[in-house]
This record gives structure tokens, sequence and C-alpha cells, in this order.
């Protein structure tokens, strides 16, 4: 059962209209990093999940994600009610297809169902998650630095906000299963191969950048794949 209040989880307020800047809101409306798809890709994900603790975190986060939708959709729709008749407006995406959102992102994309990564494992999907999460992290910071209305400045901040609260909870979630920084997963166990590092790109000085990604004693570094070739 879904039940919902009409009064978003954060307050919207906007002080000035902007239908250019409420077509780049778009991104976070029917984009690939946007709410609905964070809301849909956990929300499905939680079916997968045997861990009950888990999968209530899943869907408590799905329906907060809806929320933020609902707080992007009345955004747009306030950066463009009322301004049919502005060169700005005409400008838009929105002159053809009306005020409000639209499951568009904000290059005038629709939405796709291919923005979802789900893959029925807990760990796999759990660092889909925090890849998303990066994701409309960075789209957010972008918007921020881009707004000149205050009102959605500081919703956008609060937005962001919580992306950064729900990947600590996905990092939460995958320590407790004992994975946050263990590569194993599944039942096939890897090849001898798995602890080597192939230095792939070099310009032959022996100067190439060594790091703890390739050296001892987690990988045996293999200076010259080429050696022992045929």
């Amino acid at each position: 059962m879904f039940y919902h209040k009409k009064e978003p989880i954060h307050s919207v307020n906007i002080s000035e209209s902007d239908p250019r800047f409420a077509q780049l809101l778009l991104e976070q409306f029917g984009g690939a990093t946007g709410e609905l798809s964070a809301a849909l890709q956990y929300w499905v994900q939680s079916f997968h999940v045997e861990d009950p603790g888990i999968r209530d975190m899943l869907q408590d986060i799905a329906l907060e994600e809806f929320s933020h939708l609902e707080m992007v959709g009345r955004l747009i729709e306030g950066h463009t009610k009322n301004m049919d008749q502005t060169e700005a407006y005409k400008s838009t995406l929105f002159a053809v297809r009306g005020m409000g959102p639209h499951f568009l992102d904000s290059q005038g994309s629709a939405w796709t169902a291919n923005y979802l990564n789900e893959g029925g494992d807990v760990v796999r999907d759990l660092r889909a998650n925090i890849a998303a999460e990066a994701g409309a992290r960075q789209t957010y910071e972008a918007l921020i630095k881009l707004a000149t209305d205050q009102g959605t400045k500081n919703t956008l901040v609060h937005l962001l906000s919580r992306e950064v609260s729900h990947t600590r909870m996905f990092m939460k979630a995958l320590d407790s299963l004992g994975k946050l920084t263990e590569p194993f997963f599944g039942n096939i166990q890897p090849d001898e191969t798995v602890d080597i590092y192939y230095n792939l790109s070099t310009n032959g000085d022996g100067k190439d950048s060594r790091g703890p990604w390739n050296s001892e004693p987690e990988f045996k570094y293999v200076a010259n794949p080429l050696e022992g070739k045929s």
C-alpha cells in the first residue's frame, strides 16, 4: 500500500522563475541520474534481497526518492508556470511539451528503463547504487552552481545532501555483509590471474606509475606482458 501526503518532504520555494533552468532540472526528473531512475532501481532491487533489514532499507530509500521526484517536479512546475509567453520559455522544450515536468532529460531524450541497474545479487546491486548516488550528486552539484534563485538552490542542496546520506547507508549495508572492501562475491572462484596487474600502457622508459593498485602484496606487477609470449 502506498500513501501520498500532499506535502513535500522538504519545502520547495521559488522566488524567480527561470524556464531555461527548468529544462536543466529535467535531468533529475527524466534523466539517467534522476530521481525516477533511483526510485525504481532501489524498489525493484528490494525484491531480490533475502535480508529483511536491507530489503527494508532499499524500500525506504526508494520511497524517499519518489518524494524527491515530487520535489524536482514542483521545482520544474514553478519555474515554468505562467511563463509560456516569455522568450525564455519559447526557447525551451516546454514550448512544445507544455509547462511542468516531463519524462525527458535536459536534452529532450525520453526516460528509459535502460537507465536502471539491477541484477539480482545484493552485493552488486548495492555497489551499483553507490555509483548511482555518485552520478546524482554530481548532477546536483552542477545544477547548484548554475542556479540563481536562492530557494531553488536550497532545495537542490537538500537533495544533494540526501544523496550523500544514501551513499553512506549503502556502504554500511555492504559492510554488514563483509563486502565493503571485499571484491569477491558469487559462487565461481577466480583463476590464478586474479592478483596480476598487467602494465599495458607504457612509453618504455621504466617510469610507469605505481601505486597500491599495482603493488605487492595485493598484486603481482607484470612490467612487460609481452615477455614469454610467442
